[in-house]
């Protein structure tokens, strides 16, 4: 008798047990919705909760893209030879002269080359002597200075950049006119300031490429 009494109790009392796990799961599945699908009770196999969510993984953010070494607004550097380190392009569709250090753009400045009916050529120039000021005279090359076309300027801060009398130079006179259209004779203009820039940096020998001109090719000379 006593067998049979304890034999009822240990089924009761796992019966009971199993009710109140039961009861426990589901009184926890609001506790249990972040949580993973598979929830194991003492005593019990696993079991599969359905519907219960898992933990969003983070979305990764993009990788910025790469940049290039070309910023919009500059141009490429010419692929040409330079002994200095420094490389120069005057471009007539911006108005603007780039300057580079060992491959790295150092300074942008609107200029104002030849018009049209006395052109800058294209080409590579190469910069030479340096004066601090001197008189621009059209006689040197076929011009009389009392003609129409004919001129005698004093100006400032004067590169050379060709045999036959184109230079870079300070040109307070066209500097509304730089960085939008053309007003010289031929020699690129900049403003005093940057005159005095190239004048104060640029070396002898530093090639100065010349593009998108109506000039024709330069010679060399």
């Amino acid at each position: 008798m006593t067998n049979k009494r304890s034999g009822r109790t240990r089924l009761f009392t796992r019966l009971l047990t199993t009710i109140v796990g039961v009861l426990a799961v589901i009184v926890s599945l609001p506790a249990l919705a972040s949580a993973a699908p598979v929830t194991v009770i003492p005593g019990l196999p696993p079991i599969e909760i359905p519907g219960a969510p898992t933990t969003p993984k983070p979305t990764p953010k993009p990788k910025p893209a790469p940049t290039t070494e070309d910023t919009p607004g500059t141009p490429g550097i010419p692929n040409v030879k330079t002994s200095t380190g420094w490389i120069a392009l005057a471009e007539d569709s911006t108005h603007t002269i780039t300057w580079w250090h060992n491959g790295e753009v150092v300074k942008t400045m609107p200029i104002s080359m030849g018009t049209n009916a006395h052109p800058t050529p294209n080409g590579v120039y190469h910069t030479r002597e340096h004066y601090r000021d001197m008189y621009m005279d059209s006689s040197t090359y076929g011009v009389p200075v009392d003609s129409a076309e004919g001129y005698r300027t004093y100006v400032e801060y004067a590169t050379r950049m060709s045999n036959d009398g184109i230079f870079i130079h300070a040109a307070p006179w066209s500097v509304a006119q730089q960085g939008k259209s053309n007003a010289s004779h031929g020699c690129i203009n900049v403003s005093t300031a940057n005159g005095k820039w190239v004048f104060d940096n640029i070396p002898r020998g530093t090639p100065i490429v010349v593009r998108g001109t109506v000039g024709g090719q330069y010679d060399g000379n």
